[in-house]
């Protein structure tokens, strides 16, 4: 079984997926109503999928990555992962919050960090980009060179491609959307019927919600 089909058959077993009819709809950040919601957070409670998640992230900054300097992890759900990888490749590890804190030293970037540097940014997901771009803009601006961003899961949406090039960012996940479709129905977690609603969905994120994304609010300035 290939590293794809194997993460997302993990994501399904630990109950990561929850699917829900279009009356009872997931809201995401990005206004996104959704009737699919992966919650990576839960892989923290699993050694055995956490490491292959580290060691999958590990195998991906060798091959496509191997002057990486330093990973830094998203807040929150990016950090645990980014500590395991760093750990692994005996690097220093940093993090972004979402914004800078209003008390202290007022800092949006935690941990030792210099000019220069060439980082890899670890996500747990990968929806519209835009909560990675704004990590990846964070580092820019402190003169951090963003390799690129790795996150556990995409759900493959093309303004999220669009975003990334863009910007020029490259990015990597160790499993998708349509991978994870194809697994559920598989294994028999999900009727055929349900994988053509969220197929629907996939293609058009939006057909449940009013409102048109604004990537804008979710880069730094």
């Amino acid at each position: 079984m290939n590293i794809r089909r194997e993460i997302a058959q993990k994501l399904l077993e630990i109950n990561a997926v929850s699917i829900r009819n279009t009356d009872q709809l997931f809201t995401w950040a990005s206004g996104i109503r959704s009737p699919i919601y992966c919650d990576n957070r839960l892989t923290m409670g699993y050694s055995e999928i956490r490491e292959k998640i580290a060691q999958g992230f590990v195998e991906i900054i060798k091959e496509h990555y191997p002057q990486t300097e330093i990973i830094v992890g998203t807040a929150t759900a990016g950090i645990p992962h980014a500590a395991w990888v760093a750990q692994k490749m005996n690097l220093p590890m940093a993090y972004v919050r979402s914004a800078s804190k209003g008390h202290g030293k007022k800092n949006q970037i935690e941990g030792v960090t210099h000019q220069g540097q060439k980082a890899v940014v670890i996500e747990d997901l990968i929806s519209t980009g835009g909560s990675s771009m704004a990590a990846v803009q964070a580092l820019r601006k402190f003169g951090v060179e963003v390799l690129g961003v790795l996150g556990i899961f995409t759900y493959g949406f093309k303004e999220a491609a669009e975003l990334f090039q863009r910007e020029r960012v490259s990015y990597h996940t160790l499993t998708d959307y349509q991978t994870l479709l194809s697994v559920a129905v598989e294994t028999g977690r999900l009727q055929r019927e349900e994988k053509s609603l969220l197929q629907m969905w996939s293609e058009n994120p939006y057909i449940f919600t009013n409102q048109t994304y604004d990537e804008t609010k979710f880069l730094a300035k």
